[in-house]
């Protein structure tokens, strides 16, 4: 997973909505508030537990990994 650093921006469509993040120093900024972490906002969005870093496309799925 790569490291993100502050200000990095991060686009995510989801059901039609673009959805943008900001990295901050002490978490990430969605909507104008801060939260913790991108699972956070993750969850937020979806409604349901996701992984932050899965949902953003900064890592792989194990299977698509597996697959190569």
């Amino acid at each position: 997973m790569p490291i993100l650093v502050p200000v990095t921006v991060l686009l995510r469509n989801w059901h039609g909505t673009e959805h943008q993040v900001i990295v901050r120093e002490l978490g990430v900024e969605f909507q104008g508030r801060q939260y913790k972490s991108l699972s956070q906002v993750a969850r937020r969005i979806t409604g349901s537990k996701w992984s932050g870093p899965l949902f953003f496309g900064l890592k792989q799925r194990a299977q698509q990994v597996a697959d190569g």
